[in-house]
């Protein structure tokens, strides 16, 4: 499925490579991939449009949210395990 606008790919395509390398070790490329074309078509349909700065932005705080969430549902299961020690 195209979206209007996917001609304009290749300027969000270095958004994708700092911010994959921004949170290497944390999530993989095509998580970072899927959150720089949610914040693209998200600003599009908000704002009427996308500039890089601002998908940019908006990928980048998705990501640090799916991170703080994957390291505290780590953290509780850890906890979680450590309950069921003998």
């Amino acid at each position: 499925m195209t979206h209007q606008g996917d001609g304009d790919l290749p300027r969000y395509a270095a958004i994708g490579e700092r911010l994959t390398e921004e949170f290497e070790g944390v999530h993989q490329s095509d998580t970072v991939d899927r959150c720089v074309s949610a914040a693209r078509h998200g600003a599009d349909e908000v704002c009427g449009g996308a500039t890089p700065d601002l998908v940019e932005r908006i990928a980048r705080r998705h990501l640090e949210v799916l991170a703080t969430v994957a390291a505290e549902k780590r953290r509780r299961a850890r906890r979680s395990s450590l309950d069921n020690a003998p």
